[in-house]
Formats: C-alpha cells, structure tokens, sequence
C-alpha cells in the first residue's frame, strides 16, 4: 500500500477495520491505485432526470451493463448507482470494481423548491450486492434539511458498524437559496463542512464561484482576505472546509461540456488540492471509445502525467 493512501487511512481514527480496508479499495483501483486521487462514474440520473435526458445522447446507456464496463474499461476508482442498476450487473461483475450503492433518489416529475430525496436502498442491499460504500444526498438549504440529516447520520451509523465508506453528495439547494448561491464559494464550503460534521469518508459537492451568499460570511470573507480570485483558490478552501483536508473532497462534473472546460476544471481541482472528480454525463453521454479517452486524459491530469 502506498504511503499517501496509508495517510488518508490514518485520518479515519475512529473506523473499523471493515470500513478503512472498503475506503482502501477505491483508493487502490484502477489506473488512479495508490495516487490518493480518484476518477468515480455515478450513474443516478436515470432516476434523477429522467431516461432520455440521461441516455438517448448514447443509448447504450439504457443497458445497465454498459456502465460497469464502461467504469472497468477506463480504469475508474469506483462505479455509483442507485439500487435497480446496481441489481443488474453486480452478480455480473462481481469483484472487478467497486461499488458504492446511492441510497435515496429525487425525481423531477414535479416542481418542489425544497427537495426532499426518499430512501430507496439499505445498508443490507449494500451488503447483499457486494459493494464497497454507500452514497447518500443532502440539500442543504432545504426546509427538509434537517430529516435528511436525521437520515444520514441513522445510515452512516449503520453502514460503519458493517464496515462500508460512506459517500455524501452535499449539494445546496432550496427555499432559503438564491439560484445563484447553490454554488457559492460560502455555502459549498459549509455544505462540505456539514458532510464532513455528519460523518462522511468522502464529500461530493459542486465546482464554487466566486459568489458570496450569505451576508454575514460576506463580511468574514472579505475581512479576512480568503483567495477566491481563481477556482484552484476556491477548490482550495473546499478542501480546507473539510477538515483541512482530512476529509476526502471530490468534485462533480454536472452536464455535459467540452473537453476543454472539463480539463481545466479538473486541473483547478488537481492544482486546489481536490481529491478527485465524480463524473456521469461528461463520461457516459459520449460514445463509449471517446468516453475512456476523455476519462484517462483525466486520470492523466490527477497523476501528474500531463500539465
């Protein structure tokens, strides 16, 4: 095992044996094992927004299968999903990646300022299936945010007691949230803060701008200076909102781009300090050769095999 992910291990100083060895696994798979960094394909937006928003641009999509290879075939740190795709393929390909099994999943059939996801898996589905984490939503901002919470940390409890990571994907949202402030370099921060405060192995949140939301953190930001001129700075203050980086932070993606404000996004994660990216549309989206280039250019980034 290499020094860095020996490291990372060392800050998880209250978890079992199960669950460090289960974080261990998706630090060493694939062509990112051992660097510290991870490349993680989720695929929870057939549930989220819909099948053909999600998978008509490449419709071998619709096929469960064609995820988990197309996780192997780029050599990804993990594969996500909720319940149903992971069903379909886990007996499959079983033991040739890692899983993490979402745990609760939100619909946009109807409109909702306040989103409040419904738990459609359990720590036993994780268990039965094989997989190495689960992964659960927050929205902070939300009215509903404190019952997510309650549900988190009755999860996290739960999954860490078995010996499985736990993922959070902490994304603001709602009601007490401009549209504008869900990214904002303040509020991402204290969602990375509440993941981490929750229990979280590993946070996913969303690349920040430079927006300030919240009028009181306004004053203390420009008070005290804190860079957010550049996104590396930004991504940098993620990563010291979690923990001073004794938490693992990833970045997610969000829709499909081009390749070259991808490669410049993940270069500021890389050069911010970031863990990593977590990346669905951008990767599955594309044809499935030009998809494995594109994430192996990424991984290339994070391993510092290209500037």
């Amino acid at each position: 095992m290499s020094n860095r992910v020996q490291e990372i291990l060392s800050w998880y100083e209250s978890d079992n044996a199960g669950t460090k060895t289960n974080i261990a696994r998706l630090l060493n798979h694939g062509k990112l094992a051992g660097t510290g960094k991870l490349v993680i394909l989720p695929v929870d937006q057939g549930f989220e927004h819909g099948p053909a928003r999600s998978f008509a641009p490449n419709a071998g999509g619709y096929n469960p299968h064609y995820h988990f290879q197309l996780g192997l075939d780029a050599g990804c740190n993990a594969y996500a999903a909720p319940l149903g795709f992971i069903e379909a393929g886990a007996s499959h390909f079983a033991g040739q990646i890692p899983l993490i099994l979402k745990l609760n999943s939100h619909d946009t059939l109807h409109d909702e300022k306040d989103p409040m996801p419904s738990v459609t898996g359990s720590v036993r589905d994780a268990l039965r299936l094989g997989c190495s984490a689960v992964g659960f939503t927050i929205y902070p901002g939300s009215s509903h945010c404190n019952a997510m919470y309650e549900q988190l940390r009755a999860i996290a409890e739960e999954a860490k007691s078995c010996g499985l990571a736990v993922v959070v994907w902490s994304y603001p949202r709602g009601s007490g949230l401009s549209k504008e402030g869900e990214t904002a370099l303040d509020v991402v921060a204290y969602a990375a803060q509440i993941a981490a405060q929750l229990g979280a192995h590993i946070i996913k949140v969303k690349l920040p701008t430079a927006h300030l939301e919240q009028a009181a953190a306004k004053k203390v930001y420009e008070a005290e200076k804190i860079p957010a001129a550049t996104l590396a700075e930004r991504v940098k203050h993620i990563v010291q909102s979690s923990f001073d980086g004794r938490r693992i932070i990833i970045f997610s993606g969000g829709a499909k781009s081009d390749e070259k404000t991808v490669f410049d996004e993940v270069r500021a994660i890389r050069d911010g300090g970031g863990f990593g990216s977590i990346i669905g549309r951008n990767s599955f989206q594309r044809p499935k050769a030009e998809a494995v280039k594109f994430l192996n250019s990424i991984m290339a980034l994070y391993a510092g095999e290209k500037p």
